[in-house]
């Protein structure tokens, strides 16, 4: 019981600075998803030149260090990596176009389904189908190798590299690109927003949640403990939603969300089926990073670098749809997963 009293007061947590951070600027039904701002921070830093989505985004910074701040104090920073890095960096560069394919992490997809949109719920089959056929193949003995201790310095290269980013970004704006208009466009003033981030990634480290391993649990070990804590989340947002009359129910207008029932489902399946894969979803391999984990960090590269190419080469969705590149990188996406899970079954090095 003491277990889901923490994941509850977790959620709880989480609720109120998603409400906060929506309250204070950032995106409707978007006040933090990782995808969306990973995919921002692409922008900014003019990896793609999609002129909506462009701001760099103090949570996610926020988030790997709150993890760090307090995985340090507790022993749980550990600087480790070398375990199947390329397939590692070309999950997440998977994962990353399957979130931008369905518009959003399955954080998003949370508070998305907290404001009434039935693409979510949709969305939602795909992503728990996803976790259920990575589920399978760990139960078969899949594996991406055990990763081993390196130098300290290797453990903090990559929140390194993104508080470097923030560094400049405050120093010399004129270097970054800041969307005019749409989603890029709002946001929390930054010390909200960095605030935001840091109580959200010190929370996440506390109690190891994760949103595919939320349900990876229930399949495996019939545990609900850490899927508390993801329902809480919900319930919270939603009451602020119908406090504030944000409350949409429905599948059109609905904001930054497409109406394409196939392809929402296949986006989070590739998400889900990729984050059983990497033993995480995307605020988890956030949260790894800031441990000091090189893996995760290569991961998170791996994202940055697959929404630049998602935006790039016109994989992303938008709220008038998809795109035909852009399913048909989710099939190849779905392939790729297929290969990789069948191909590391009972690898135990990486």
């Amino acid at each position: 019981m003491e277990g889901k009293k923490m994941y509850v007061s977790v959620g709880i947590g989480f609720g109120l600075i998603a409400a906060l951070l929506a309250y204070f600027g950032n995106p409707a039904n978007m006040a933090i998803c990782v995808a969306c701002f990973i995919r921002d921070i692409a922008g900014s830093a003019k990896l793609h030149t999609a002129p909506p989505v462009q701001y760099l985004r103090p949570e996610i910074i926020g988030i790997i260090f709150g993890a760090m701040l307090v995985a340090i104090p507790r022993k749980e920073f550990a600087a480790k990596g070398g375990s199947s890095t390329a397939t590692r960096f070309l999950l997440g560069v998977m994962m990353m176009i399957g979130a931008l394919v369905f518009l959003g992490c399955p954080l998003r997809m949370v508070l998305r389904m907290s404001g009434g949109d039935l693409n979510a719920y949709v969305g939602l089959i795909g992503f728990v189908g996803g976790i259920l056929t990575g589920s399978l193949f760990l139960k078969s003995g899949y594996s991406l190798g055990k990763s081993v201790e390196t130098k300290t310095t290797s453990g903090v290269m990559i929140p390194g590299f993104f508080l470097a980013l923030f560094g400049l970004f405050l120093l010399v704006p004129s270097l970054f690109s800041v969307s005019a208009e749409g989603p890029g466009s709002f946001h929390a003033p930054v010390l909200i927003s960095l605030g935001g981030g840091l109580v959200f990634g010190g929370l996440a480290q506390l109690s190891a949640i994760c949103f595919s391993g939320s349900i990876r649990d229930i399949i495996l070990m019939k545990n609900f403990n850490r899927f508390t804590g993801v329902l809480t989340l919900f319930v919270v947002v939603l009451i602020y939603n119908l406090a504030t009359g944000n409350f949409n129910l429905g599948f059109t207008e609905q904001p930054i969300a497409h109406t394409e029932h196939l392809w929402n489902i296949l986006g989070l399946y590739v998400v889900g089926f990729a984050g059983v894969l990497l033993s995480g979803c995307p605020l988890r391999q956030l949260i790894l990073t800031g441990q000091g984990s090189s893996d995760a960090g290569v991961t998170v590269i791996g994202m940055l670098v697959g929404a630049a190419f998602a935006h790039n080469f016109g994989l992303a969705s938008s709220g008038e749809g998809t795109t035909e590149f852009g399913r048909i990188a989710v099939i190849l996406c779905i392939v790729l997963l297929f290969v990789i899970a069948l191909t590391h079954r009972g690898k135990k090095t990486a």
